[in-house]
């Protein structure tokens, strides 16, 4: 059974760091598009970050700078470092994983709780 677990989150001060971590289990994903995104109370799931296999990288502009997405495809594991936290990143993150030839994704973590206090 494909699993994909995160931990890492946290309670944070603005401008603080956290570094958020996605195992998965249950298959290879070396091949596979990983991705993190976010859900903020009351609104919608966003992307924040992706890794391609190839080692390209895509990040959402209101984390660009701030945040890194790393993979470690023989520990099967991403990663997302977050720096100079703010407010409005506070939300639940989310890995997910898609094979390269589709645009959805069909795996989810059950996410991890990210509060950036003020």
């Amino acid at each position: 059974q494909v699993q994909l677990v995160e931990s890492g989150g946290g309670l944070v001060q603005a401008g603080g760091s956290l570094r958020l971590s996605c195992a998965a289990s249950g298959r290879t994903f070396s091949g596979y598009v990983m991705g993190w995104f976010r859900q903020a109370p009351g609104k919608e799931r966003e992307f924040v970050a992706a890794s391609w296999s190839s080692g390209s990288l895509l990040y959402a502009d209101s984390v660009k700078g701030r945040f890194t997405i790393s993979r470690d495809n023989n520990k099967n594991t991403v990663a997302l470092q977050m720096n100079y936290l703010k407010p409005e990143d506070t939300a639940v993150y989310y890995c997910a994983a898609r094979r390269s030839t589709v645009t959805t994704y069909g795996y989810w973590g059950q996410g991890t709780q990210v509060t950036v206090s003020s």
